[in-house]
């Protein structure tokens, strides 16, 4: 049985559709070859993200959203995706998009991240953000 966890650090956030966004995660699991044990997503304020960055990354930037995966590749998924709230509202702003669209796109990108899919070099934005897309098109 996958489970997918959402939780709220300093942070008062609404989340709407969880059931139904639980069964687009699992359709885009199903579609790359892979189940998932435990998912949990923690949404958080800037400062806060901003802190995991700095201790586990050594990155002293701002960022949407960081994946941490806790199993092997060939397991099923298990990790935990931080995503900044205010940093999903400046980014829907910026693309002239809704900030739920955004919140799913980054969504998206965490499980991709956490899938194996990269994003350092050119071609692997390329492709994550392809991946991004086809997955939003299927919500």
């Amino acid at each position: 049985m996958s489970a997918f966890n959402f939780f709220f650090e300093d942070i008062e956030f609404l989340l709407r559709e969880k059931t139904r966004l639980r069964g687009w995660y699992l359709k885009m699991l199903s579609e790359e070859g892979r189940t998932a044990e435990n998912l949990n997503f923690i949404f958080c304020s800037d400062s806060y993200l901003l802190k995991i960055n700095k201790k586990y990354l050594n990155k002293n930037d701002y960022t949407d959203v960081i994946a941490f995966q806790y199993n092997l590749k060939s397991e099923p998924i298990a990790g935990d995706i931080y995503i900044s709230i205010p940093r999903i509202k400046e980014n829907a702003a910026i693309f002239k998009t809704s900030p739920s669209a955004e919140l799913k796109r980054v969504m998206a990108h965490g499980i991709l991240h956490l899938l194996g899919y990269k994003d350092k070099t050119k071609s692997e934005k390329k492709i994550i953000r392809e991946k991004e897309n086809y997955y939003l098109n299927k919500f």
